[in-house]
């Protein structure tokens, strides 16, 4: 396997380029890689759906309460 190392400017390998027909063999092997080949910004892209049930009840209503105190600071005449 012929590898190609990619450094920066002090000589440290940053990168490694493989030979596509080496990483095919490799895929075929292990199966588990293929899920590298996606672009990092689309495995990176979430959903709303995604974050459902993150916070809990209370930290909602909490944050919830506190977005309403910033918006109520707007309604205020001077």
């Amino acid at each position: 396997m012929d590898l190609q190392y990619i450094s920066d400017t002090q000589g440290r390998h940053t990168a490694v380029v493989i030979p596509i027909e080496d990483w095919n063999n490799l895929t075929l092997k292990h199966q588990d890689l293929k899920a590298l080949e996606k672009p990092k910004a689309e495995s990176s892209l979430k959903k709303p759906s995604d974050f459902f049930g993150i916070l809990s009840k209370q930290e909602a209503d909490t944050f919830e309460k506190h977005t309403q105190q910033i918006r109520n600071e707007w309604d205020r005449t001077i």
